[in-house]
């Protein structure tokens, strides 16, 4: 069972153990991880903090989705930067 609110979006780099991580429902939240594992626990507890702290600054939190999806895609990075040379 899925345990967030919103969907989720992990990138994949050409690092191996670097993996960036955001919500695009949730408007200024993003995040790096170590690995797919790390990206999920670091966004769990990281968007409770996030809301907590939009609540505070009276600012608005988004709806949450009922079917929340975690996508697990490559980063997308211009075609000069992955040319080995």
């Amino acid at each position: 069972m899925i345990e967030l609110p919103y969907s989720l979006v992990v990138e994949a780099t050409i690092e191996p153990d670097y993996f960036g991580f955001y919500y695009p429902d949730l408007e200024g939240f993003t995040g790096i991880g170590q690995s797919i594992e790390d990206c999920l626990y670091k966004a769990k507890w990281g968007m409770k903090e996030h809301i907590e702290l939009l609540r505070e600054q009276g600012l608005p939190v988004p709806e949450q989705n009922p079917d929340p999806k975690i996508v697990v895609q490559n980063t997308k990075v211009p075609a000069e930067e992955l040319t080995v040379g």
